[in-house]
């Protein structure tokens, strides 16, 4: 059976440069500034990724090396530093922009919440302070099933403040799916929103009494 080339009948070759006054404050605001760090990173990558990862990131123990090809294909990159991704993406910000917005959420119903770096950080404790509250510690695994919410990215964020391993599932799954993922994640705590009978079938499919933790 003979077969057909697929043929493309569209051919755009249009260009369309970005408002001045948007380059100027973007991170890369040129071709020039672009093709300069392709050639930085051609030149020496790891100088390259060592450099953005100094100035960019916030380090509780600063690398010592960039890249770790000793036991490769495994390779390591800035395998000895220490950093918080929660730090990272929220604290930074307190000084310099706490008002600006984080996050802007549309639900299915058209509200749109949102909700400013200050105010995120500040919600963000609240959840890890309960985390911790209730005994769950860096190295602990937290199911996280929750609908689509500012507070499912509260969620992960408190979680990966305090250390803890979190493990989003989908909020359409079922009791048997979500009760699977329990069990394989050794989750020591599942945060939900609003599955209170939902949560009658999990635990009896886990063999849990409700008033159980």
């Amino acid at each position: 059976m003979a077969t057909k080339t697929i043929e493309s009948v569209l051919h755009e070759n249009r260009v369309f440069p970005p408002n001045p006054a948007l380059a100027r404050r973007a991170a890369i605001p040129s071709m020039d500034a672009y093709r300069k760090l392709c050639a930085e990173a051609e030149k020496d990558f790891e100088g390259f990724w060592g450099r953005l990862a100094r100035e960019h990131v916030l380090w509780h123990k600063p690398f010592t090396k960039v890249l770790d090809e000793s036991k490769a294909p495994f390779f390591k990159w800035f395998h000895d530093g220490e950093l918080n991704a929660s730090y990272n993406s929220l604290d930074r910000h307190l000084k310099t922009q706490p008002d600006k917005t984080a996050i802007i959420f549309e639900a299915d119903d058209g509200k749109v919440t949102k909700i400013s770096y200050q105010e995120l950080h500040r919600r963000v404790c609240m959840m890890a302070n309960g985390l911790k509250s209730r005994g769950i510690a860096k190295g602990d695994r937290v199911i996280i099933y929750m609908p689509m919410s500012i507070e499912v990215v509260m969620a992960m964020q408190a979680c990966a403040r305090i250390g803890a391993i979190h493990s989003v599932v989908f909020g359409g799954f079922s009791a048997k799916s979500l009760q699977e993922r329990i069990i394989d994640a050794g989750a020591v705590a599942v945060l939900a929103e609003g599955v209170e009978a939902f949560f009658e079938q999990v635990c009896a499919a886990l063999g849990l009494r409700r008033n159980q933790d």
